[in-house]
């Protein structure tokens, strides 16, 4: 017989064979590994969930709510929902996964700062945003992300963030776009252009000048491809494992555009730095001020890492301050009370641009900044997977009060947005928009708009001078302002919040 024939005989059953040897094999490691999960969790003195909530089969329904929610922009307040119902910390069903949702202090302090080397990013949430950020900051765990932020840190120096000429010219910029005449101007499109600006020009040495005439083609195309880029990021990420099945023209040639762009940057600066290290040419103007390229392209001349690097901080950089004023303004709007209260305080200059120095002595300030960020996080939703099986110190047994087992996988889902609504932290009024409560309040870990522990914003101070400094300007410019839109605050939630209405306001300058 020929030795097909043998072969196409025997086939069948070997396969069998070594699939039932491979299922019972699986099914020993699941069952070593739920005995040794039970183990420790028996060790650390944990519970179960107080609370395990699931919707339709399998917890199907669960994925649907959300999708939906996130459609109708609606995301914030269904996953507050969930904890108004099911408690501070529970757990959930989604298909094969068993995330645990927490909005406790205590255990987000655990996973960002106690335990951090517990916890990571995760394959799924790097793998989803990889196509524009690459191996950047935002987009790496472990060792990698060790080596981004050892690279990029010392740039976030003092002396960058005190530097306040570096504002003055893209918010004057601003300021001159917005309509004297009191018609309406959306703030938060000139918010994000105007960061987009400062942000170029601080990184790059070169603006894209979105906000001026002088604007060219590729640099209005560049800021079009980086926001649907980012909106394709936020879908990939949104389907998890099934993210394969996103396909969209447009934003894969976002992609291609935003990272060629930058990359012209990059290399100019790379031959810059290759000829000044040469002594081909001599140190020129900008050299005279701070490039964010050009002294990462003295740790790394690698340019594809300074590339990814360049777009994962251009991407804090932009949206976190550009979320910020847009939603300051569009609560400003809505309460003169405020504005006016602030607006004494910034008179108290005399017209006089502020120095550094002048931002952090106006407490006002400050205190409308923190409730800003306190209601409306700039990243209001977050989360890690367990790199080992570890457990989080609240959250079981019948009163939530028992530790409760994270497994090696599992992820951990934070709200920030909810946490910082929490009645019980911040009183009563926690839904209400008071500034003066930050003359006392001293929550910890219950608020945490730039995140915490090591992976903590290192671009916080910058957005928050940036930020303080575009308020002062306009309020020298500007006597008062009224709300041209009467719709509640509609979240837009891409990679960060904003408003899905923008900022609809009318102006009405000083009279000379």
């Amino acid at each position: 017989m020929a030795p097909q024939a043998l072969l196409g005989d025997h086939l069948p059953s070997s396969v069998l064979v070594l699939a039932g040897i491979a299922l019972f094999a699986l099914a020993g490691l699941k069952a070593v590994q739920a005995i040794q999960g039970w183990q420790y969790a028996r060790k650390h003195g944990c519970k179960p969930a107080r609370h395990t909530m699931t919707h339709g089969l399998l917890g199907a329904g669960t994925i649907m709510k959300m999708l939906s929610a996130s459609k109708e922009h609606r995301f914030l307040a269904l996953i507050r929902g969930w904890h108004q119902t099911y408690g501070t910390t529970f757990e959930s069903r989604m298909l094969n996964r068993q995330p645990v949702f927490t909005i406790e202090p205590r255990n987000v302090q655990t996973v960002l700062a106690l335990k951090f080397k517990d916890f990571e990013l995760g394959y799924y949430r790097n793998k989803a945003i990889r196509p524009l950020l690459g191996y950047g900051i935002f987009a790496t765990d472990g060792s990698k992300w060790e080596h981004s932020r050892a690279l990029i840190r010392p740039n976030f120096n003092r002396s960058q963030v005190h530097d306040i000429n570096v504002y003055e010219t893209h918010v004057k910029a601003l300021i001159d776009q917005i309509p004297r005449d009191q018609s309406t101007v959306d703030l938060q499109d000139l918010f994000f252009r105007m960061t987009l600006d400062s942000a170029t020009e601080f990184l790059f040495g070169e603006s894209v000048n979105s906000l001026k005439d002088t604007s060219t083609a590729s640099a209005s195309s560049f800021a079009d491809d980086f926001n649907t880029a980012q909106n394709g990021l936020v879908r990939r990420n949104r389907l998890g494992p099934l993210m394969g099945l996103y396909r969209n023209r447009d934003f894969s040639k976002s992609i291609v555009n935003a990272r060629a762009y930058v990359d012209r940057f990059v290399q100019k600066g790379i031959d810059y730095r290759l000829a000044l290290d040469k002594g081909t040419i001599k140190p020129n103007e900008l050299d005279q001020q701070y490039v964010f390229l050009y002294e990462l392209s003295k740790q790394t001349l690698d340019k594809t890492e300074l590339t990814d690097q360049l777009l994962n901080i251009l991407l804090a950089g932009r949206d976190t301050t550009a979320s910020l004023l847009s939603i300051t303004f569009f609560i400003l709007a809505r309460r003169p009370d405020i504005w006016t209260k602030l607006r004494q305080e910034v008179l108290k200059l005399d017209g006089r641009k502020p120095s550094f120095q002048d931002l952090k002595s106006i407490s006002y300030l400050t205190y409308v900044l923190n409730e800003t960020l306190r209601l409306y996080p700039v990243v209001p939703f977050n989360g890690r997977m367990a790199t080992k099986d570890t457990y989080l110190p609240v959250g079981g047994g019948p009163d939530g009060k028992d530790p409760i087992h994270i497994r090696k996988g599992q992820e951990v889902m934070y709200s920030v947005y909810a946490m910082q609504r929490r009645q019980d932290i911040f009183g009563a009024d926690a839904d209400e928009y008071r500034p003066e409560r930050w003359e006392t309040l001293k929550p910890g870990w219950a608020y945490i708009p730039f995140n915490g522990g090591p992976r903590i914003c290192i671009g916080q101070q910058f957005a928050l001078t940036e930020a303080g400094y575009s308020i002062v300007r306009i309020m020298q410019e500007f006597e008062s302002i009224e709300s041209r839109d009467n719709r509640p605050f509609k979240e837009a939630l891409s990679l960060t919040l904003a408003s899905f209405h923008g900022a609809q306001v009318g102006l009405k300058p000083v009279q000379a």
